[in-house]
């Protein structure tokens, strides 16, 4: 069986020193990875060791910088294998998909690698006199990433924290760190300085507690849940910390009655399954325009009954488990609250039947009609493998329905028109807004939320400058 370590100032903590869980694959149950728990103590050194590194990081050179973050990338890439398949039997999501995540978080690491190398001060010139602004890095860093993208979403806050000069102290979700430390240890073997990168184990209660309160850390980046990054946001205030929070989301999905409706269904199916509706941008609620719902529900329904699921590491399955049996309890008790409330069950909506499921979080896609706003569905993040659909007569009452959240991360737009589509994403509330595509993020570009999905923004220049300092030298000549 796998053992997972904690890497504190380069050192890999024996495994015998501490509480030790195992972590099981969704899909069967059976042991996976023996993972050392840590504790506050083990925080606070792995942030000691962190400040202790950060002179010497930061002021290397941009390029040394830049070069191990490339060699860092090919190191991940030659253990892209090993570590996807450590990452479905812990998360449960497809091996092609688990490839996927990993190499992407590579791609990550060498775009924030160039990214560094032009992080370059600038000379200023008024009739006042000269000046010089720089961008420093903001100090120890402190990552906390979910289970849903456990390697993906570590890579996003890593890449740019290690490009500015920062140095961190990261702590992978308690039930699914396997993988993400592995992605951390390839880093480290890239040929970094010791305490550079961190990593510690352990429930939030305690081990991300001490990164969000102990005064070392000077910036916070977490991605989960609103309630939590409510908290984190609350105590980094203590003492005026830097924080970056993409939270949770509720992603309207607006079908106008020009739009393609085979293209639209295709996509909304992508992205209100995919990862078993486990990801911020999940597509949760559907607005269809009733000139064109009938058509639009029949290809969903389609596309929804012909994804095959099944265990992760078998061949040719679109779809894992769900990652906890809290998570399919909790989908079960929305979709059960709407159909009280009205709602038409229209597929899916229960487990699936066979042996080959019984020891699983399993559940079948699921697409529900006649949905409503009173329904729990329309109103809370779901994180499960449902779309609901709700029928709107003009695109003015589509977007007042879509921006009916306290929730602002994703929304997306099918239409024929484009001028429609583009005044629609102005309209929209929403971090991120897809015009005729299921998907807003591009490494190269923001990503964010409004309202209550978060505040700052990953990914691009700006996941960089999230990162850093600015200084103004005024010169007296």
């Amino acid at each position: 069986m796998h053992q997972t370590h904690m890497i504190i100032d380069g050192e890999q903590l024996p495994i015998s020193s501490h509480k030790v869980e195992t972590i099981c694959n969704p899909a069967n149950q059976e042991p996976v990875a023996l993972v050392s728990v840590g504790t506050r103590q083990d925080a606070r050194m792995a942030l000691e060791a962190a400040k202790k590194a950060f002179p010497l990081w930061s002021e290397t050179a941009c390029e040394k910088r830049a070069e191990l973050l490339h060699s860092a990338a090919d190191l991940v890439r030659e253990r892209a294998k090993s570590i996807a398949r450590l990452l479905t039997q812990e998360q449960g999501k497809p091996l092609k998909n688990a490839r996927a995540e990993i190499l992407s978080s590579a791609g990550i690491l060498d775009y924030y690698a160039e990214e560094g190398r032009r992080n370059v001060g600038e000379w200023l010139a008024t009739s006042r006199g000269r000046s010089v602004v720089l961008r420093q890095p903001v100090g120890v860093a402190a990552l906390i990433t979910p289970w849903n993208y456990p390697v993906d979403l570590l890579s996003w806050k890593v890449g740019p924290c290690l490009a500015a000069g920062c140095t961190f102290v990261a702590k992978p979700p308690s039930h699914a760190p396997v993988a993400a430390t592995e992605f951390v240890r390839a880093i480290y073997d890239a040929g970094l300085p010791a305490g550079v990168v961190n990593v510690v184990h352990g429930p939030g209660s305690e081990v991300g507690a001490e990164l969000v309160e102990n005064p070392i850390s000077r910036k916070i980046a977490f991605t989960g849940e609103t309630e939590t990054g409510r908290w984190i946001m609350a105590q980094a205030a203590l003492h005026i910390k830097r924080v970056s929070l993409e939270l949770g989301g509720h992603s309207p999905f607006i079908v106008c009655g020009d739009a393609d409706i085979e293209k639209a269904a295709a996509a909304c199916a992508q992205r209100a399954f995919s990862n078993m509706g486990q990801i911020c941008i999940s597509v949760n609620r559907v607005y269809v325009a009733d000139e064109a719902a009938e058509e639009f529900t029949d290809k969903l329904v389609h596309q929804a009954e012909r994804l095959r699921i099944g265990n992760g590491l078998e061949e040719n399955v679109d779809l894992g488990p769900m990652f906890s049996d809290e998570q399919r309890e909790k989908t079960k008790e929305h979709m059960k609250d709407a159909l009280d409330r009205g709602a038409e069950l229209l597929c899916g909506g229960r487990e699936p039947e066979g042996e080959a499921f019984e020891k699983g979080y399993f559940f079948l896609p699921t697409v529900l009609g006649r949905a409503d706003h009173k329904m729990k569905i329309m109103r809370e993040e779901t994180f499960g493998p449902v779309a609901p659909i709700m029928k709107f007569k003009t695109v003015n009452e589509a977007i007042k329905l879509a921006n009916d959240s306290n929730y602002g991360l994703a929304a997306y737009i099918y239409t024929s028109d484009i001028a429609t589509g583009i005044q629609a994403a102005e309209r929209l509330e929403a971090g991120g807004v897809g015009v005729n595509i299921n998907n807003v993020m591009d490494y190269q570009m923001p990503f964010g939320g409004w309202k209550e999905s978060g505040i700052g923004r990953e990914l691009g220049h700006y996941g960089l400058e999230s990162f850093l300092e600015i200084k103004h030298i005024r010169l007296g000549i």
